[in-house]
């Protein structure tokens, strides 16, 4: 048994890829397996590595379907901070502030977040606090946008606040039928997330297909969270970022990573592109994506500079982490 209840398996019969491998000196060290999907503008998979109906707990990927639920359900934000509220943000300045703004149109404040204290995530914020003294707090957790946001739906529709992360409150009933209606499947389990809201499982394919719905379909919701994301990419990441370095490369496209090493970039020709790295590993999930678009045609600076990551030995190049996909 887990902590959540009954204890189901991520994963698939089908067999993983190696998409990364760390080379040093001439010798494969390791490799990063995992599932990736490619599907073409009208849905059908384009290409794939491993099994595309992998079962994944998608994380902060899942959070573009999260934003369109909200706004169906009334969430007035619009610009940066529709952007914070799909977030997996790094802490910096500005996201506090707006994680602020956000509840004060709520007529709340950080005590009425449900996420946990915790430090920032990117290493020169949190350091920063560190050195200043300042303890972990509820606003520096990167999810702490989604949170206000959610909070800010609550109100809007007179919900209660308390209690708004509990799978069976109306916000999350109503996230939970935004996900499947974009994704096209039913979600096969529904755990926690480390923010503490409920996580809802998707095949690679399924994150694939709701990352589309959300890029490319007509409604209101998608287009006002679409537009956000893509005009705000550091309020979607943060300044010092690679999903941030790799939207502002791709104009038009819509781009959401996740924890445990999970991708989803939908492509401005309309193809969406969806991995996990089986591990979980941060370091290969940015060279994999990199690989899989420089694999089906799409390149630029900064593609190339992500889809490989020197090692050092003594201090100079000694090895590097690389896409290989075939």
């Amino acid at each position: 048994m887990s902590a959540v209840g009954v204890v189901k398996r991520a994963g698939a019969a089908g067999p993983t890829a190696i998409l990364v491998e760390v080379r040093r000196g001439g010798v494969v060290e390791g490799v990063h397996r995992g599932h990736a999907v490619v599907l073409a503008p009208d849905g059908t998979i384009e290409r794939s590595w491993g099994d595309p109906h992998a079962r994944i707990l998608p994380r902060s990927a899942n959070k573009p379907a999260q934003g369109t639920a909200m706004v169906r359900a009334g969430l007035p934000l619009e610009g940066e901070l529709l952007a914070l509220a799909c977030a997996s943000h790094s802490g910096e300045g500005f996201h506090l502030e707006g994680v602020r703004r956000i509840l004060g149109w709520a007529g709340l404040d950080e005590s009425s977040l449900l996420t946990p204290a915790e430090l920032p995530i990117d290493d020169d914020e949190r350091l920063g606090v560190q050195l200043a003294g300042r303890a972990p707090s509820s606003t520096y957790m990167n999810c702490s946008g989604k949170h206000a946001a959610m909070l800010l739906t609550c109100a809007v529709n007179e919900w209660s606040t308390q209690d708004y992360t509990d799978p069976e409150h109306p916000l999350q009933r109503a996230i939970v039928a935004e996900v499947s209606e974009r994704a096209r499947e039913e979600p096969w389990a529904v755990a926690v997330d480390g923010c503490g809201a409920p996580l809802f499982g998707l095949s690679v394919v399924g994150l694939a297909r709701m990352g589309a719905s959300i890029a490319t379909e007509d409604d209101e919701p998608a287009r006002r969270v679409s537009a956000a994301m893509r005009d705000h990419p550091d309020w979607v990441a943060g300044t010092r970022r690679d999903a941030a370095a790799l939207q502002r490369s791709l104009p038009g496209a819509l781009i959401k990573e996740g924890a445990e090493a999970v991708y989803l970039v939908v492509l401005p020709d309309g193809r969406s592109v969806a991995i996990k790295i089986e591990d979980g590993s941060g370091r290969a999930r940015p060279v994999a994506m990199a690989g899989i678009l420089r694999a089906i045609g799409i390149d630029n600076d900064v593609i190339a500079e992500q889809s490989r990551q020197v090692l050092l030995g003594g201090g100079r190049p000694a090895g590097e982490v690389v896409a290989v996909i075939g």
